[in-house]
């Protein structure tokens, strides 16, 4: 099954902290390590690995550094080059294995003017968009299923376009939407309270130790996605997302372990 993801990359740096720090504390992190992460590029890995053909429509720096990791994690990435680096993100874990990130600068995702094989998009069974111009959004309404994250709420608005399921986290603030201000209400509403599920499901038990909450959330957008582009009945697709969320949360970082 061929899926599409429109979003971005982040350059993140995954650290331990013993604690979260306060105004004007002071805290050494430990453990750190390197890898490509953000909404667009973690679901198109997760996408992949539940063996979906995946092209991730998207934005890299001038650094390079995060294509050939994607692609080892077997996502075809179509990206427009920009002339600076990734974006970066400094990723703080706690001892509860909660994380707290700091973005430095602005996100960049692709444009309709930018060069990409938008014509494939028609072909492909689904699209999740998380990026930012409108336009990107309405090329994305070209697949027979589109997922929108509630945090691109105002491109979905500006888009005009009807979304099958808008995803997003009840207790973000960035993530609140009014569907008033839609021209279309999206075909489902699918709210999510981490351990306490969400709207219409129950959370999935962990297969181990929870290490790491990073990625859960754009997990469960993946699930969400292959379930709907499969055909299956919103009940399945959703413990489906659940199942897969759990177990991003037994890894360290943005993206699973390669085989």
């Amino acid at each position: 099954m061929r899926l599409a993801v429109i979003g971005h990359v982040e350059w993140v740096t995954f650290a331990r902290a013993p604690f979260v720090p306060g105004p004007g504390e002071i805290v050494h992190l430990e453990e750190p390590f390197s890898q490509p992460g953000g909404g667009g590029a973690v679901t198109a890995v997760a996408l992949a690995r539940m063996g979906a053909d995946v092209t991730f429509y998207t934005a890299l720096g001038s650094d390079g550094r995060s294509q050939p990791v994607l692609e080892a994690h077997g996502v075809r990435v179509k990206a427009a080059i920009r002339d600076d680096p990734q974006t970066e993100v400094l990723a703080l874990l706690d001892p509860a294995g909660e994380r707290t990130l700091y973005v430095i600068g602005e996100n960049d995702a692709p444009v309709a003017a930018d060069p990409l094989p938008w014509d494939e998009l028609s072909s492909a069974a689904g699209c999740y968009f998380t990026g930012y111009d409108p336009e990107t959004l309405r090329l994305g309404r070209r697949a027979p299923v589109l997922v929108v994250t509630a945090r691109r709420f105002e491109a979905l608005v500006r888009s005009g376009v009807r979304a099958d399921a808008l995803v997003g986290r009840g207790r973000d603030r960035g993530e609140r939407f009014d569907l008033d201000r839609l021209a279309e209400p999206p075909r489902q509403v699918i709210v999510t309270d981490g351990a306490n599920g969400g709207s219409g499901y129950d959370a999935a038990p962990v297969p181990g130790p929870v290490v790491d909450t990073y990625g859960a959330g754009d997990t469960f957008v993946a699930g969400v996605l292959f379930g709907l582009a499969s055909g299956w009945e919103l009940d399945r697709t959703l413990a489906f997302a659940a199942e897969r969320a759990a177990e991003a949360l037994t890894w360290r970082g943005a993206l699973p372990p390669l085989p």
